[in-house]
């Protein structure tokens, strides 16, 4: 297992679009018998467009975004209202499902997707995301993620999520400071509680190479440690929000 991770996170450092992101999870969802998976990030405003990497069939995810079936979804409701992992699809729950609910599982339904695992995901700049892995029928191999790998899972949804927000979106600057891709990224993960060490283990470079990043990062913003560096950050996404 410490291969598969390794070998995701790895990707996930090297990942600058969107193909190399899904091509990461889909190796990583592999090795443990899921086949098709999902990651929605909502926009901050409703009105904006959700950002959506999948190995769903294309016809369906165009049709999931054209239709903003993200609004009426029960499955990304769920996600909203909680942090638990959990599953859905596996037992009949339709009745208490609304006609348009009812309507988007059954389309799911006709491209494969009838059932699945999903792990909301709410990082402290309070954005709100869910990472799904879905099958065409009761599958194994989501109950024994369900039932073994949760925390593991948890732990790759939120890297996924955290690499995608820093890597694809090209606002890196900080009270009106430009910081560089890696020094945004080792101060990202380091609001998020992770020492020189973790960083580095996470993003495949050596500690002092991450400790080198958050210095330089700490000086551009004009502060003295990384404690107010990290204030400095977290307040600045917060305005952002």
């Amino acid at each position: 297992m410490q291969f598969v991770f390794e070998t995701f996170l790895e990707r996930l450092s090297e990942s600058v679009d969107e193909r190399g992101f899904r091509d990461a999870m889909a190796h990583a969802a592999a090795a443990f018998d899921l086949v098709r998976f999902a990651y929605l990030s909502l926009p901050p405003r409703a009105p904006a467009r959700p950002r959506l990497i999948s190995n769903y069939p294309s016809r369906w995810t165009s049709r999931y975004l054209s239709n903003r079936y993200h609004v009426i979804d029960p499955v990304i409701a769920r996600a909203q209202g909680g942090q638990s992992v959990f599953l859905w699809g596996l037992h009949d729950g339709r009745t208490s499902l609304s006609q348009f609910e009812r309507k988007l599982f059954d389309e799911a339904a006709a491209f494969g997707i009838r059932c699945g695992l999903t792990i909301p995901i709410l990082d402290k700049r309070g954005n709100v995301a869910a990472m799904s892995f879905a099958a065409d029928r009761p599958d194994p191999a989501l109950l024994r993620v369900a039932e073994r790998y949760e925390d593991a899972f948890r732990f790759m949804a939120t890297c996924f999520h955290v690499c995608v927000r820093r890597k694809l979106s090209a606002d890196r600057v900080i009270d009106g400071v430009q910081l560089t891709p890696r020094e945004y990224e080792c101060l990202e993960w380091a609001v998020h509680g992770k020492s020189a060490r973790d960083i580095g283990s996470i993003l495949g470079i050596k500690r002092r190479t991450a400790a080198f990043h958050l210095d330089n990062a700490i000086k551009k913003l004009g502060v003295r440690t990384r404690t107010q560096a990290v204030a400095r950050f977290s307040a600045s996404r917060k305005v952002l929000g």
